[in-house]
């Protein structure tokens, strides 16, 4: 069984293509689940669209939902649609998401910090003229940050958790492996998953998040896995599943999971 939980589309401003289309690569590409998981608006901020080339505006999240409703109706019996969301997470926000994204039906919701000290975990000038210790503290702000995210209780699923390699591969480098296995520890804890996120690829790091490395350390700590291509067109839905399965294997992983009405379904690898 095959599923792809991670796919955005034109709303967010910064990926091609309507829902529709990804569904429609979705099931070309053989699947029995697809979830579209766009960009939650930036709830945090009083602007209706603070950032329209990052997230989509707030009168356009009811339609976002409405519309994944219709489609989930409209393709049963022919391919799964899930209806998810991509949340940012800002520990000084977190109560008005939570808030907001209570009111609606979400199959899962995917939490995911994408910036650390109010910069983009993306921006590669972020790392210009720090020492290694700078280094160091940014790298365990992240996933300090990740963690609280895990203990927050708001999310299913918790994106790309070394993303912050994405435009700066020299990340992975960066020594905090203690950091890594208490994020680990936390995650298993709270009883929810990590993805295998093969978007990697369209950065400068290359491959998948996270490392292989790190995956070791997530089977250790006993934390859940699952899929997100993290497709922001339509083309790269399911890219790269069959390989992330047989390298899950090869590490040890019998099993993963996805979401549905916020529970968990255990698929086997093979």
């Amino acid at each position: 069984m095959k599923f792809d939980l991670h796919t955005h589309h034109f709303r967010c401003g910064h990926a091609d293509g309507n829902i529709s289309d990804y569904i429609e690569a979705g099931i070309a590409a053989g699947l029995s689940v697809i979830g579209i998981s766009d960009h939650t608006p930036y709830f945090g901020s009083e602007e209706e669209q603070p950032f329209p080339k990052i997230a989509m505006a707030k009168q356009e999240f009811s339609n976002y939902v409405e519309e994944v409703l219709r489609l989930k109706q409209k393709y049963e019996g022919t391919i799964d649609v899930l209806l998810g969301i991509e949340s940012d997470f800002f520990p000084e926000h977190a109560e008005t998401y939570r808030h907001i994204l209570a009111q609606y039906p979400f199959d899962y919701i995917i939490g995911s910090v994408h910036s650390v000290g109010n910069v983009s975990i993306f921006n590669k000038n972020r790392w210009k003229g720090l020492s290694q210790k700078e280094h160091i503290a940014v790298k365990e702000a992240y996933y300090a940050l990740i963690r609280d995210s895990a203990r927050s209780g708001m999310f299913q699923i918790l994106g790309h958790i070394d993303a912050m390699k994405g435009n700066y591969p020299p990340f992975s480098d960066i020594p905090a492996a203690k950091a890594i296995d208490e994020t680990l520890e936390v995650i298993a804890e709270s009883g929810i998953a990590i993805e295998i996120n093969t978007s990697g690829k369209t950065k400068l790091s290359g491959g998948w998040y996270p490392s292989d490395e790190i995956l070791e350390r997530a089977l250790y700590f006993g934390v859940n896995v699952t899929f997100g291509s993290d497709a922001h067109k339509p083309e790269r839905v399911a890219e790269d599943l069959d390989a992330v399965a047989n390298k899950l294997l090869e590490i040890g992983f019998k099993e993963w999971v996805y979401y549905k009405n916020k529970q968990k379904v255990v698929v086997p690898l093979k």
